[in-house]
């Protein structure tokens, strides 16, 4: 009878393991998804995506470096340089003044104290699409493209011959063509006229009324002449040489984006995490996402997931070229990297204050080998139950 029972039972525990697709779930089982589709398109030899991993010591410290966040983008060049010259374009208004050494010549009457000085102003112009302004008795002269300098000495060679002693000055009452736009998160977005001076990049968002977010959030981006490159507010402020000269037509864009990481696992929060400073380090970063569970974390396996440099796991010694194939997955100046810190260690945490996170890192934080076994045992148990209640029932 008791044979009997328990072939019985045994039957019943398989019966409820097969009916386990009953269980209250949040959406289909994975298996009724394969085995239903119409279509099944796989890998037919998958090959395990490569990643470099690297246990977190000093050494590694060392290679890695220090705080890197304001080397995320490119450059805007390898020096300040001199400031551009700027020439005349379509649409600035100017004006000229012709002087004469004394009375009586081609524009100064004869008569003396007819007017105050001995010079001439003429009306104000705007250079036509044509690119040509006119002056009297020198006629048409060209004005596009070349500089207030240029025009002056070219009217004073028409007019030597007929004024006396000429001299020449060229105003832009106006100008239009010479003009840089800043756009974007600034408090007064607008076009700038290039002073012939120069004006550096801070000085147009100087007058563009200056960023409205956090300096550590925000970056600019310089678009010249089909080109573009990006370099943190920060980085331009704290790096003169970055701090180029702009030129007309330049676009400058200033924008905010704010620095988060990602946390998962067996941490006291998941989610999305801001940084809410300029820099961050692991330390801060593990307390941020509510530290390690006591009882689900294994604080050996904290592992902090980045797309790295390639010159920093050369500065490891690692053998990078095995990533070279991969370019269809990612681009070869960057390689996907694990780092693992092993918080057993009691030196892991200087360690940790070292290590700073980059935007878009990923904290994963796994469970301990315990809590696996845990729940295979809670599941094995949830199966098992009903059946040893029938037992002790039957009994």
């Amino acid at each position: 009878m008791k044979l009997a029972t328990r072939i019985g039972l045994g039957v019943a525990s398989l019966a409820l393991l097969a009916g386990c697709s009953s269980l209250p779930n949040s959406g289909p089982h994975d298996d009724a998804i394969r085995t239903q589709a119409s279509l099944t398109i796989g890998e037919k030899h998958p090959v395990s995506y490569g990643y470099a991993l690297v246990d977190l010591s000093d050494t590694v410290l060392q290679a890695i470096g220090g705080e890197r966040g304001n080397d995320t983008f490119k450059s805007f060049g390898g020096g300040r340089g001199g400031a551009p010259t700027i020439t005349l374009g379509v649409g600035d208004v100017i004006q000229i003044t012709v002087y004469e050494s004394q009375p009586g010549g081609l524009f100064i009457p004869a008569e003396a104290g007819s007017r105050p000085g001995n010079y001439v102003t003429f009306p104000s112009q705007t250079i036509g699409k044509n690119g040509y302004i006119t002056v009297p008795y020198a006629g048409s002269v060209r004005a596009v493209g070349r500089s207030q300098s240029d025009i002056e000495a070219d009217i004073v060679s028409r007019l030597v011959d007929r004024a006396i002693e000429p001299q020449v000055t060229l105003s832009v009452v106006e100008q239009k063509a010479a003009n840089a736009s800043v756009v974007g998160s600034v408090n007064t977005p607008n076009a700038f006229a290039v002073s012939q001076g120069g004006d550096t990049i801070l000085d147009m968002i100087a007058r563009a009324g200056g960023i409205r977010g956090e300096p550590y959030e925000t970056y600019v981006t310089l678009q010249r002449r089909g080109k573009s490159a990006t370099v943190a507010f920060n980085k331009l402020i704290a790096t003169p040489s970055e701090n180029i000269y702009t030129a007309p037509g330049d676009t400058i864009y200033v924008y905010g984006e704010q620095k988060i990481f990602m946390g998962f696992g067996a941490s006291g929060q998941v989610g999305r995490f801001p940084f809410g400073r300029e820099n961050l380090n692991l330390a801060e970063a593990v307390g941020l996402a509510g530290g390690l569970l006591d009882n689900r974390a294994d604080p050996g396996a904290v592992f902090i997931y980045r797309m790295e440099e390639m010159s920093v796991l050369e500065r490891l010694g690692i053998d990078v070229s095995r990533f070279a194939r991969s370019e269809e997955k990612f681009s070869t100046a960057k390689v996907p990297t694990i780092y693992q810190a092993n918080f057993r260690k009691p030196e892991i945490f200087f360690l940790a204050q070292r290590f700073f996170m980059e935007p878009d890192d990923i904290l994963y934080v796994s469970n301990a080998d315990s809590v696996e076994v845990s729940k295979a045992l809670g599941v094995l148990g949830t199966v098992t139950a009903p059946v040893i209640s029938v037992a002790n029932f039957t009994n």
